[in-house]
């Protein structure tokens, strides 16, 4: 019987042939010491997503909130069910619908410029500290109406947030603390903003004058909202950029095919994100009893949807790991699904194919220094955090 845990060091190494294992031999997996069953097959996973009246997101969606409890559970979007999160949804949405991303597509694409620009005449570059992640914080800085000159301090605390220590489960001392000073920060932006009218149009004055039952949110509620708009648009995207251009160095073939016709990039960055989604799990509490595959899951224990394992299960994708470039699959769940889909996908979308087609276009015979490669392995979250390149 396959045996599995997060921390396993078999799974922070390489977690997709216990993945494999799970879907077929326990797609319902109990683990008893975290009150938790993870779900692993892709159909099981669609479905929860979209089901909010047995599945909540209220008690929090991570291990550091419903297992180890050493980060509490603040109000943000991606932790309230219905009807609070589709009436905060509805307003919030319109700063992130693909019109609005392509109203801001110009100066993504300036600070593209930019952010190449600084490392294009150097030897070597590290695509994912030195460009990608320079990128995505400021385009989170873009979308969300944060100070600009305030992104490398905001990019400084999220990677702090995400660290990992050897011999530490889950989340570092320093880790509590960065959140902390994050909510900080965003404290004295929304009192600043609240005292200059809060009257502009971006996502940090909607949260300031946003009320519930009358009353506008108090200065914690509104600095954890902000928190998740930083660290979903700054964290994700440099890891799903660095496994494409370490994808499409590996297949120099697929690689040519996008130098020739950037018009695959959209669909090349989707088959990235089925083949390599950083982010390992997201969880929930159910809240009426559940059963699947023969396991009765009760109100008051945990689900986690193992959203890579659900990406490359053979029911859903032909072939799951091969890395196909062309393959255009109807659906995956590298963004989610249902209500709690990522709201920045648009942005997500937006950066990857001009970062990508910036690469390319100056460097289309790259080179990866692969033993010089670091990657990150944690429960929660895996990828590349360097990603060291030749660009002549």
């Amino acid at each position: 019987m396959v045996r599995y845990h997060p921390f396993a060091p078999e799974v922070l190494e390489d977690p997709h042939p216990v993945y494999r294992r799970l879907r077929e031999e326990a797609p319902c997996y109990p683990l008893e010491a975290w009150n938790t069953f993870f779900l692993s097959r892709f159909d099981d996973i669609w479905n929860a997503s979209m089901d909010a009246s047995r599945y909540s997101v209220a008690y929090g969606t991570t291990t550091a909130q419903l297992v180890t409890h050493v980060q509490p559970v603040t109000p943000m979007l991606a932790n309230l069910d219905p009807p609070r999160h589709t009436a905060m949804r509805s307003q919030i949405s319109a700063f992130f619908t693909p019109g609005a991303v392509r109203r801001h597509e110009a100066r993504i694409a300036a600070i593209v410029d930019e952010a190449f620009d600084a490392v294009r005449e150097k030897p070597e570059v590290d695509v994912y500290g030195d460009f990608a992640a320079r990128v995505s914080v400021k385009v989170a800085c873009l979308a969300n109406g944060f100070p600009m000159e305030d992104a490398e301090l905001l990019n400084s605390l999220v990677w702090r947030f995400f660290a990992r220590e050897e011999g530490v489960d889950g989340m570092t001392a320093d880790g509590v603390h960065a959140i902390q000073e994050m909510f900080a920060y965003f404290g004295e932006l929304v009192a600043a903003r609240r005292a200059a009218g809060a009257d502009g149009a971006s996502v940090v004055d909607l949260v300031c004058r946003y009320t519930e039952e009358g009353r506008p949110f108090d200065i914690e509620a509104a600095s954890s909202h902000l928190s998740l708009f930083l660290i979903g648009g700054a964290e994700t995207f440099p890891k799903t950029f660095a496994s494409a251009v370490h994808r499409f160095w590996q297949h120099p073939d697929q690689r040519a095919a996008l130098v020739a016709d950037p018009a695959l990039l959209p669909e090349a960055y989707r088959e990235v994100l089925r083949y390599d989604m950083p982010t390992q799990f997201l969880m929930r509490r159910v809240v009426q009893p559940v059963e699947l595959h023969g396991v009765r899951i009760e109100p008051g224990q945990n689900v986690a949807f193992l959203y890579p394992s659900a990406n490359r299960d053979p029911r859903e994708f032909a072939e799951p790991d091969r890395f196909d470039i062309r393959r255009a699959p109807p659906r995956i769940l590298s963004f989610g699904h249902g209500i709690h889909a990522c709201i920045g996908q648009h942005f997500a979308r937006s950066e990857a194919r001009l970062c990508l087609a910036k690469l390319l276009s100056h460097a289309p015979e790259y080179q990866v220094l692969s033993e010089r490669l670091r990657r990150l392995k944690t429960e929660f979250v895996q990828g590349w955090e360097s990603m060291p390149v030749v660009l002549r």
